[in-house]
């Protein structure tokens, strides 16, 4: 093998793995439960893929034109993590207070695959960084292949999520979710936290 394919590798397994860890799809379960919980199979399905295929647009784009796009708006990416920061905790105090996401439901189902799920659950201010990161240090292919990658596993991961559903039983969500719905705003403080150290102390 040669070293340009050693390197693209590389940078492959390194870009998927902190995408991975950023988006964890395997955590998101239990907030995904609690947002589509009074949901009929099919409009559970429905959500999903726009979720998944929304979350994957926004990787994209941010990964290949981020820095430009934030740049036209004259917003540093610091700023971004600490908006999508305070919008994920609210997320969280929600899961928290009432088990459920209680703003999806004056228009469509639909919208509660772009808003929280897509955004900032998925493809949260962490996400976005990653892949801008992972364009400007590893490039386009090795970034592109990743998201991919993640995205798979987390349509995955939520398409059976029914299955999981059916293991933890009613109360074993509730008790998850909210365990959980700890995690995520712990993860909104550490973006918020973050981005206000960039913007003032760096």
């Amino acid at each position: 093998m040669d070293p340009i394919s050693d390197s693209f590798l590389a940078d492959l397994v390194k870009s998927t793995i902190a995408l991975f860890v950023v988006i964890d799809p395997i955590g998101s379960v239990p907030v995904f439960i609690a947002l589509t919980q009074k949901m009929e199979k099919m409009e559970r399905i429905s959500v999903t893929k726009i979720a998944i295929i929304t979350a994957a647009g926004l990787l994209f784009l941010f990964a290949v034109a981020g820095t430009q796009i934030l740049t036209i708006f004259g917003i540093t990416i610091s700023s971004f993590m600490v908006a999508g920061g305070i919008l994920l905790f609210i997320v969280a105090i929600e899961l928290i207070t009432h088990g459920e996401w209680r703003f999806a439901g004056g228009g469509t189902k639909d919208e509660s695959g772009v808003v929280p799920l897509a955004f900032p659950l998925l493809a949260g201010p962490g996400a976005i960084t990653t892949v801008m990161i992972s364009y400007q240090t590893a490039g386009l292919l090795a970034t592109a292949t990743s998201i991919l990658i993640v995205i798979g596993l987390t349509y995955v991961v939520l398409t059976y999520v029914d299955r999981i559903y059916k293991v933890l039983g009613r109360r074993g969500s509730i008790v998850v979710t909210r365990v959980f719905a700890v995690l995520v705003a712990a993860i909104a403080v550490q973006f918020i936290v973050d981005g206000i150290q960039e913007l003032f102390l760096v």
